[in-house]
């Protein structure tokens, strides 16, 4: 858990220390150049302080909520000391035939906020849509008082319409970021945006540990009563555990980004039009096509391989299910079932690892760089759409049956027979709708939609990393085809 978090951590970091070297004015001013390092750590000061608040008498979401938002007001008045460390002007320059970039101390500084800022609505949205205290979760377990297709046609939408308030923050965060300080602005943005990093990693982990504490409740056979509480506490836990991954999210988009530009700066040595990402030209567009296309192929094949996982689980399940009753020596055998999740979890993942390590160098090495820029816009582009929206689908969908199985859903007067009970339980037709749901949003939430930031980042690693060897012998195709000039 928290590896994405980390890495995006890690990514920013170094991306915002690769397009520093565009700043003499940064470069000649003692420390300034580790400005970046400074916000983390300002961060991680922050976060400790906030800790403290875990022990205010609220519910579990309204605690971890208090302690984002504290947290943001912290670091938001504890980094304005540290901006006198940087030069009065940076003298930032990301493309020779623009203008040089004159970066103030506050605009550097109103980088992180966006970041900061943006990231924290990304997570109260995120909230908003996966909670079973708030509407839309709550339309979300109605609709299964009619049937599970109705559930599975209104999760899909409740995540294509979560999608809206991240996408806004993150767009207005690189306009102005970009606008202010080029892209070492944007990845501030996204070092300001996992500046809270001790509290996201608190978020994100909560999940799967009260998760986990309700399968060992039951497992071991505690009272029902004991299950009751850990399911309370992982109907919270879906919830922040949506909320990390919106983060993750959001701050993979913007260090791919930053990626993207480092890479673009590397390739300029070679050519010095490689700033110049014109989708009107085929190679380029061609690239976009392939880089929109590739999150779905990644989706599909890690989806596929945890319903392939499944298949084989429940095979065996069934094998054991007669022996287990005949109460046979050695039954039930849960080796058996780990050894069917760890192999499939390392055969199958073998298809999208390739993926993400060779698309950006075939792609560059026969279309040359112009179609890695598309392929690596592309993939930005088209790859958190589908991330946010098959993370929130997922939460969702969950909590969904987590109110269901609280009891907390009523069945509208017209369904309210005589022998019917006024509230749905466990066992009930509507129960197993969204049972139905929750099954169809696991490998959304837990497989496909956080792992695409692994897609988006590691493509503009690779793409940054082989950029000289793309640009000197990339394009053996694109070498034999006539270019369109780029005006």
């Amino acid at each position: 858990m928290g590896a994405d978090l980390f890495g995006s951590l890690a990514e920013s970091t170094c991306a915002a220390l690769v397009v520093s070297s565009t700043s003499w004015p940064l470069l000649s001013t003692p420390d300034a150049v580790y400005f970046p390092l400074i916000v983390t750590s300002v961060g991680i000061i922050a976060s400790f302080v906030c800790v403290q608040f875990a022990h205010i008498k609220m519910s579990v979401e309204a605690k971890l909520r208090t302690q984002l938002i504290l947290s943001s007001v912290l670091m938001t008045a504890m980094l304005v000391p540290t901006i006198y460390m940087l030069p009065e002007s940076l003298e930032i320059s990301f493309n020779p035939s623009m203008p040089v970039y004159h970066t103030s101390r506050w605009e550097c500084y109103g980088c992180i906020m966006l970041g900061l800022w943006s990231g924290l609505l990304i997570g109260l949205s995120t909230e908003y849509y996966t909670s079973h205290s708030y509407g839309p979760t709550r339309e979300l377990a109605r609709a299964c008082l009619y049937d599970a297709a109705t559930n599975v046609i209104k999760g899909l939408a409740l995540g294509y319409m979560s999608n809206i308030i991240p996408i806004i923050c993150l767009a207005v965060t690189v306009l102005l970021t970009f606008n202010w300080a080029a892209m070492y602005g944007v990845a501030l943005a996204a070092i300001g945006m996992l500046g809270c990093l001790p509290v996201c990693l608190t978020i994100d982990g909560y999940g799967p540990i009260s998760d986990n504490a309700g399968g060992i409740a039951e497992m071991c056979n505690l009272d029902k009563s004991v299950r009751v509480h850990t399911d309370a506490l992982d109907a919270a836990g879906n919830t922040t555990a949506a909320v990390g991954k919106g983060f993750a999210i959001g701050s993979a988009c913007l260090v791919a980004l930053a990626l993207f530009g480092a890479f673009v700066t590397r390739i300029s040595d070679h050519d010095p039009d490689a700033y110049i990402v014109n989708i009107l030209e085929p190679f380029t567009f061609a690239g976009l096509l392939v880089g929109s296309m590739l999150p779905y192929a990644f989706s599909a094949l890690t989806m596929s391989a945890v319903g392939t996982a499944a298949e084989e689980m429940i095979v065996e399940i069934r094998e054991q299910v007669p022996h287990i009753k005949a109460k046979e020596e050695g039954y039930p055998n849960h080796e058996r079932c780990i050894a069917i999740s760890t192999t499939a979890s390392l055969k199958k993942m073998i298809a999208p690892g390739a993926i993400v390590i060779l698309s950006p160098l075939l792609i560059g090495l026969f279309f040359g760089y112009r179609s890695v820029s598309g392929l690596l816009a592309g993939t930005i582009v088209s790859g958190i759409q589908i991330a946010f929206s098959a993370s929130n689908t997922g939460g969702a969908w969950d909590n969904a049956k987590k109110y269901v199985e609280a009891g907390l859903l009523m069945r509208p007067s017209d369904m309210q027979k005589e022998g019917v009970e006024a509230y749905v339980k466990k066992g009930d037709r509507e129960h197993a709708a969204a049972v139905v749901g929750d099954t169809v949003g696991d490998p959304l939430k837990d497989t496909s939609g956080p792992s695409i930031n692994i897609l988006i980042k590691l493509s503009a690693i690779t793409s940054l990393v082989f950029g000289g060897f793309i640009a000197q012998y990339g394009g053996v195709i694109a070498g034999a085809i006539p270019q369109v000039p780029v005006v």
